[in-house]
């Protein structure tokens, strides 16, 4: 779904492509969009009218050079199974990462922890030519430490060069290019460390350990990486005043080593009727604070200043009332986005919102935005 928002009080659907493969997380980079497949196709699937083989997951490659009317021009099968009962890879979410020394895009896709690839379990990285983009590379695997395949992962240039993968326990981090750290490029990252937190884990029978690690994201500086989980899966009201503070909180690392700087936690418990999580977000690009922007399903949306991580404090926040009746909904994402807000909420759809105040003071206006890549680095705050 196409959406023009150069006037953001007044946004305007350009237009509308039928793919029907279930979840559908995007990049886009110039004339090229990347739509992910999560699962394996159904008999008679079709994706902007092409059919689409049974079995099928993995990505769609569309040429939006005209914005009216996408053309879907390749497609990446991302599917290794392992036994009879293994389940497929997938794409459940993508990171788009322009190499332009190389002239592609580079995609990193995270399978969400259903890629089961002998006894290593992976992501996978491959590239689209941005002047062949119906010819992409064969998805290459990316081994992960303890960990099932990614759900998420944040990127950061610049300086800094830096990938994490948000992956069931442990965090994954990898060098991904010219940084302090020896090795590692965008289509070969090496990995650094992993990051775990007490209380993010998937154990069956602890009522602690019912989601995996979600986000990841990093400051512009490139010195703190900024995680989030999702306990319940999303669906779950896990954000009462009742729940521990690990249910409900971004976590603050140092980006170098993984040293735990710091947590914030919901200020604003939610009652029993409305599905809470902290999901999807990025940070401001300023070098003034660090400011994170997210969106929390029912909770709605957070601005939080993590300047000192150690002493987060959200500054500005939206929070609905519960829906009635009670239902799945509420803020899916929330991205910040040259001087507006842009929040994608299940039931009522994209909302655009101001931010009051001097906190984006400095913010760097962007002449586009990948949520989940930061494609420069600034001075620290």
């Amino acid at each position: 779904r196409i959406i023009n928002i150069a006037s953001p009080a007044n946004p305007r659907e350009v237009s509308v492509t039928t793919c029907a493969g279930n979840q559908g997380d995007i990049v886009v980079y110039e004339n090229i969009l990347v739509r992910a497949w999560n699962s394996a196709a159904p008999a008679g699937a079709t994706c902007d009218g092409v059919p689409v083989p049974q079995g099928f997951e993995g990505v769609h490659i569309f040429d939006i050079s005209d914005l009216s009317d996408p053309v879907l021009v390749g497609s990446v099968e991302i599917s290794n199974r392992v036994g009879a009962d293994a389940l497929g890879c997938g794409s459940h979410t993508i990171t788009g990462v322009p190499d332009l020394d190389a002239g592609t895009l580079v995609i990193y896709n995270q399978s969400a922890g259903f890629c089961a690839t002998g006894e290593q379990e992976a992501f996978h990285v491959f590239e689209i030519p941005l002047d062949d983009p119906a010819n992409p590379t064969t998805p290459q695997e990316i081994d992960l430490h303890e960990a099932m395949g990614c759900h998420d992962s944040g990127v950061i240039l610049g300086d800094a060069n830096l990938l994490a993968c948000a992956a069931h326990m442990h965090t994954n981090v990898f060098d991904i290019g010219d940084n302090e750290f020896p090795g590692g490029s965008l289509t070969d990252p090496v990995l650094l460390y992993t990051v775990q937190e007490e209380g993010v884990c998937n154990e069956p029978g602890n009522p602690l350990c019912n989601g995996n690690w979600h986000s990841a994201a990093f400051t512009y500086d490139g010195e703190v990486l900024i995680l989030g989980w999702e306990p319940g899966g999303g669906s779950l009201p896990e954000c009462e005043a009742s729940d521990p503070d690990v249910k409900k909180s971004w976590f603050f690392y140092d980006a170098q080593t993984g040293e735990k700087l710091g947590q914030f936690v919901l200020p604003r418990p939610q009652t029993s009727t409305e599905n809470c999580t902290v999901h999807n977000y990025n940070v401001v690009p300023t070098d003034k604070r660090y400011l994170l922007v997210g969106g929390n399903y029912q909770a709605g949306i957070s601005v939080v200043d993590f300047t000192d991580p150690a002493n987060a404090v959200e500054v500005a926040y939206a929070d609905p009332a519960p829906l009635v009746p009670t239902q799945l909904g509420g803020d899916w994402s929330t991205y910040w986005y040259n001087g507006r807000i842009y929040e994608s909420d299940i039931t009522r759809g994209l909302l655009i919102w101001n931010l009051s105040g001097k906190w984006e003071a400095g913010a760097r206006k962007l002449p586009y935005l990948n949520p989940q890549t930061s494609e420069f680095t600034l001075p620290s705050p």
